[in-house]
């Protein structure tokens, strides 16, 4: 690379200031180039190794686009297996063809997979150019020496394996279930994730921008150019231009820095996630012949041991949820508009970090991060040198074929992977570390042995107890046993390194399930911040005995005493809750029940209980929120003097994931002993029936966190009411026989074969429009031509109908629904239970 001259110009108001050498924008003519490529596709089951063949016939194949994950059109079977969903996997084949553009010889031609699961194969015109075996890992093909003649067909065709259909602990989804992109790049360019930014100096007064861009040169000649850096702000509007002038060699691969200066810098945080544009394009003869765009959000991270994680210098608190990468009936295959519903009502309960448990997620999930403000744990792997058991979690106990997983690969494709997702997702300003493994000790016998949990009978509950023995004596127990093959802290720091090889702005963690020993091994030496695994009782353990790194909970229940141990300890930085949404899969012997329901969220993205608790817990806005439940039903019994007591003296202080049955209705029968329970973040809450009041309640007498009345039944209409300053309520009224459906939607028009959806949110009400929740309906769905039924749901994790139904039993009154668009008109959804139509809505399709 020659390196010519360096500019670097500071814009302090609009681009018709900027020197006329750099007012580029409006004079170059664009010829970078990039396609989606999601549509157009065939699809078919078969275990024929021979449909890779241009030759093939596929006129009974399937028509698809992408994303699509095969697994969750299926019926459910069970006869297969819970650990992920009892959905079948299968041998999957994808085709399509496409015509050679005119422009074969100026461009070549990169096709980016964000991600297929899994063992992929993929030929082009019968030529094999790519096998992938990691289902997370992004990756390009360079299409361009397999290509046919300009204007002539090509075909591509993709083999996804899934005949190990338990080779993971949860739901995975199967198929091409990301996004896929064909980009049109000239022989000179920037290769797809070439631009690296940091921001080495930010304050809302002054900031930098460094870049670190890649320049790939596949001509046979020496190449001149000009590299032009342009940051804009979230309005369109420069702010910012570097220039630099340079060559690269023919056949060569070279990089070059600049620097980008900036005034009044507008922070990035979860509260207000702004976000600048960084445009690098490489110019020559005033055409843009490549250009590479991110999102730049300015923040400063700080990990202090002693006083938790800071955020552009402002304490924050890290409250955080665990999210797999499924979404209840749309499976592993997301459209944007799925997750935007759930991340807002995440954010709603006050939400500002997520964990992707436990694999590198999309680029599509992430941007969404980066947009509407999450912090994010990007964690890497769920195993490393030995499997875990996919059915029974742990160390392996089965080795079958079909639960064989990414342990089997590990030594061989660990390095690749990791790098290659980093280099994907490093600029992202959502995330602020990375997490190289979940619960790894359990694969690795010697932790276990060393605990003194598992061989001395202790009593009472693991999550609950400190260590039983010394932390001398869990020293001596492990450094006397025997090593094995591998040793967990030698690849943890491995592993830590391959990271710092890519980003060292960001710490390193994982999440540790037996800490005890992890302290004492050498594992943690490898990480920059501790993260804990259900373990909030060694808090105090781990920080006296081994300070210097900052703490936090990477697994917690989503249960009040598990925040509380967040916010009695300075030191700690807060909490992942195990889960923000309910998970397909992890159900292993566990039918009829097909995924798991601890989320804060259900299936169909309603809110839990549990929402509301932390609703109360994570907002400073007023929140109230009613339950009830019948006494004999209820977690209570009644006291002598008339109130709600727990029948389990304290037993608030050791629930773990499952949120105790409570109603949202008010049916009972007449003079039935009713437990109600309010969770809200008043000072103080009274109860009225029918306007009577039964008397006013202070938060402070209740250490769970849970205001609780004992009430006889009678009909009528329940409300709970913040007193003083905190202006909330709720209500509930007592139902009749349902006898119509309101439905809310969130999108009322939609483009027509586009990744747009609309949710139909559906509710049972009575002759008086009252909520009905204590009864259930089966209801079908009948949409006209313009429009796809997705899919529908009731939330409930042992609900067994397929996704794919258009009808089912509603759950609390309650159903959702998701159509798309297919061609433009007025698209009409009707919604009948036993025939009868319960409500009619319209949804505009548009091209």
């Amino acid at each position: 690379m020659k390196f010519i001259t360096f500019v670097s110009i500071l814009l302090l108001a609009s681009c018709a200031q900027l020197p006329q050498e750099n007012r580029y924008a409006q004079q170059v003519q664009i010829e970078a180039k990039d396609g989606n490529f999601n549509q157009g596709w065939k699809f078919a089951l078969s275990d024929s190794d021979e449909l890779y063949k241009p030759s093939i016939l596929t006129t009974t194949w399937e028509d698809v686009d992408l994303p699509h994950d095969w697994s969750i059109e299926l019926p459910f079977d069970k006869a297969l297996d819970g650990a992920t969903a009892y959905l079948p996997g299968g041998i999957g084949w994808y085709r399509k063809n496409f015509k050679t553009p005119n422009s074969l010889n100026q461009f070549n031609y990169i096709l980016n997979f964000d991600g297929i699961y899994n063992h992929s194969v993929i030929w082009v015109n019968g030529v094999q150019l790519h096998s992938e075996i990691n289902g997370y890992k992004p990756f390009n093909i360079d299409l361009t020496p397999y290509l046919k003649p300009k204007g002539q067909n090509n075909n591509i065709a993709i083999k996804v394996d899934r005949s190990r259909y338990i080779d993971s602990r949860w739901y995975t989804g199967s198929g091409i279930y990301r996004d896929v992109t064909l980009h049109q790049v000239r022989k000179l360019h920037i290769p797809v994730w070439g631009t690296y930014i940091t921001t080495p100096t930010v304050t809302d007064k002054n900031s930098t921008v460094s870049i670190q861009t890649t320049i790939k040169n596949t001509s046979n000649k020496k190449q001149n150019y000009q590299l032009i850096a342009r940051l804009l702000d979230k309005d369109g509007t420069l702010v910012a231009v570097e220039q630099t002038h340079s060559s690269t060699n023919a056949a060569t691969t070279d990089t070059q820095n600049q620097l980008l200066s900036l005034q009044n810098t507008k922070l990035w945080s979860p509260n207000t996630p702004y976000l600048y544009k960084l445009e690098v394009s490489i110019v020559q003869d005033g055409v843009e012949i490549s250009k590479n765009s991110n999102s730049v959000g300015f923040r400063t991270l700080q990990f202090d041991p002693e006083k938790g994680f800071f955020l552009n210098g402002q304490h924050t608190l890290i409250k955080g949820v665990n999210l797999h990468h499924d979404a209840g009936l749309v499976g592993a295959a997301v459209p944007d508009d799925v997750w935007i519903r759930r991340l807002t009502k995440l954010k709603q309960a006050g939400v500002n970090a997520i964990r992707t448990a436990h694999n590198p997620a999309s680029k599509a999930f992430l941007d969404l991060c980066d947009k509407m403000g999450f912090l994010v744990q990007a964690e890497i792997f769920d195993e490393w040198d030995n499997p875990k058991d996919k059915r029974l979690n742990q160390e392996e106990r089965h080795d079958d074929y079909i639960s064989r997983g990414y342990a089997d690969y590990f030594q061989t494709h660990a390095e690749q992977d990791l790098k290659t997702s980093i280099l994907r997702d490093r600029n992202h300003p959502s995330i602020i570390m990375w997490s190289i493994g979940n619960e790894i000790e359990w694969t690795y016998p010697r932790y276990k042995a060393a605990t003194g949990y598992f061989d001395m009978n202790a009593a009472g509950n693991y999550f609950y107890n400190p260590p039983f023995i010394s932390p001398e004596e869990i020293y001596q127990r492990f450094h006397e046993s025997k090593e094995g093959k591998y040793v967990l802290a030698k690849t943890a720091n491995k592993l830590s390194k391959w990271v710092k090889e890519m980003d060292t702005t960001r710490p390193v963690t994982a999440n540790l399930i037996l800490p005890s020993v992890s302290h004492i091994s050498g594992y943690t030496d490898a990480l920059d911040v501790i993260g804990y695994s259900y373990r909030r009782v060694i808090y105090d353990y781990g920080h006296t005995l081994f300070p210097g790194k900052m703490l936090m909970g990477h697994e917690n229940v989503p249960q009040w005493h598990e925040w509380k141990a967040v916010i009695e300890r300075e030191f700690v930085a807060g909490t992942f809750l195990w889960t923000g949404i309910d998970y397909l899969g992890e159900s292993h012997n566990q039918w009829p029940r097909k995924a798991v329901n601890s989320g804060l969220l259900d299936l169909a993205g309603f809110a839990n209980p549990s929402f509301h608790m932390f609703k109360s817990l994570w907002n400073h806005e007023p929140h109230v929120h009613l339950t009830t439940q019948t006494l004999e039903n209820s977690l209570y019994k009644e006291s002598k003097d008339g109130q709600l007591v727990e029948k389990k003296p304290n037993g608030w202080q050791t629930r773990v994931w499952f949120w105790h049955d409570v109603n949202d209705h008010w049916n009972y029968q007449p003079g039935q002993q009713i437990a109600v329970e309010v969770y809200s973040n008043c000072e103080s809450v009274e109860l009225f029936l029918n306007g009577h009041s039964y008397g006013r309640q202070q938060l402070t007498h209740h250490p769970d966190r849970i205001y609780k009345w004992l009430v006889p039944y009678k009909t009528g209409q329940l409300t709970a009411k913040g007193l003083g300053d905190c202006r909330a309520s709720d209500e509930i009224t007592t139902a009749q026989t349902y006898s119509h459906a309101k439905v809310n939607t969130d999108r009322k028009k939609l483009i027509a074969k586009s990744n747009q959806v609309s949710h139909l949110d559906i509710q049972l009400y009575d002759s008086n429009d009252i909520a009905v929740k204590h009864q259930e309906a089966k209801i079908t769905l009948e949409v006209s031509p313009h429009l796809q039924l997705v899919g529908m749901d009731n939330g409930r994790a042992n609900n067994f109908a397929s996704f794919k139904t258009n009808g089912l039993p509603t759950r609390n009154g309650r159903a959702l629904a998701i159509v798309k668009g297919i061609k433009a008109g007025n698209g009409v959804v009707q919604i009948k239970s036993n025939g009868r139509l319960l409500k009619q809505i319209n949804i505009l399709v548009e091209n």
